[in-house]
């Protein structure tokens, strides 16, 4: 019997529904990173990270027609027991901070009547530029380039600030490879963060320059936190609470010492990629996140598995 036709019935039929009630109440956080009409387009440099237009829609319809949406600031007041969440809790947020979150997404979730959560990298706003595991150049198709850039990209996920600006640039003179012109222009301006402000969505952090904060050096990991959220609470005028851990594909991604900075820096919550479902006495500093498919219903089947107590 087919797996997929399994599935389909068993979330048509409402068996999964009833038997979340008894499983123990939780938040699910959805990540996205970007929205494009055509994906393709750009997916030599994001890669899988694009969801095309359609199916965005549909996924959030589908949660607002079958979830409670709710924002990360609701999430915050639950873990601290200032309130409660409706059954089915469910959190969008967008990593990065891409200019298709207030182009295309944005519009999608205005209609449909969602709130989200936007983690903009500063320092790729500030110079219009794309975090560094976008800058995926042309190799001639040959695997030995191709491999010793994957292991470029996992040693810059090491470095920060200069030195990853530093790294990058030789890379690309090194190479000599260019990011074309139609890649220069794809992050956020200041502006538009604004007005995803203004829109009712929360804005948080994704550090200054997209390292991986488990592998960087003390004064340096403070420097992310604490620079990134004083950037941001200048150009916003409020506070910003929420923090998203960046460079998942060199794991570690987090730990004991990020969670303690990221609390001295102010922040109350902060998103791993970790998969599962948020409880309420979670530590609020590393909370799971859910990976979307990229059909609506393996968005669906996941969502009804968390809820269940499975990780996903």
């Amino acid at each position: 019997m087919n797996k997929s036709w399994i599935k389909k019935s068993l979330v048509k039929s409402g068996i999964l529904r009833v038997a979340a009630r008894y499983a123990g109440r939780g938040a699910a956080i959805i990540m996205y990173h970007s929205v494009m009409d055509e994906p393709e387009r750009h997916a030599d440099s994001l890669g899988n990270i694009i969801h095309s237009t359609e199916a965005f829609r549909d996924q959030v319809e589908m949660i607002a027609k079958h979830y409670d949406p709710v924002t990360l600031d609701d999430v915050a007041r639950f873990l601290s027991g200032e309130q409660d969440l409706p059954p089915r809790p469910v959190v969008i947020t967008f990593d990065d901070g891409y200019l298709d979150n207030y182009e295309v997404a944005h519009p999608v979730l205005e209609r449909v009547g969602v709130p989200a959560a936007f983690y903009v990298t500063v320092g790729c706003v500030d110079r219009k530029q794309l975090p560094w595991p976008s800058h995926k150049w042309p190799l001639r198709n040959t695997d030995e380039r191709t491999r010793a850039f994957v292991l470029a990209c996992e040693y810059c996920g090491k470095l920060a600030g200069p030195a990853q600006d530093a790294f990058v640039e030789s890379l690309e003179r090194d190479l000599d490879a260019k990011l074309p012109d139609d890649r220069q222009d794809l992050m956020l301006s200041w502006d538009q963060i604004r007005g995803l402000i203004r829109a009712g969505h929360i804005v948080g952090s994704h550090t200054v320059s997209h390292p991986n904060l488990a592998h960087i050096a003390a004064s340096e990991l403070n420097g992310e936190l604490n620079t990134s959220k004083r950037r941001l609470e200048e150009e916003l005028s409020q506070p910003v609470i929420h923090f998203s851990y960046p460079c998942p594909a060199l794991q570690p991604h987090w730990s004991e010492s990020t969670m303690e900075k990221s609390r001295e820096a102010g922040y109350k919550t902060a998103v791993t990629t970790n998969g599962g479902l948020v409880h309420r006495h979670d530590n609020p500093l590393c909370l799971r996140r859910i990976r979307p498919t990229k059909d609506v219903g393996g968005l669906r089947w996941n969502l009804e598995s968390v809820f269940l107590g499975r990780r996903v």
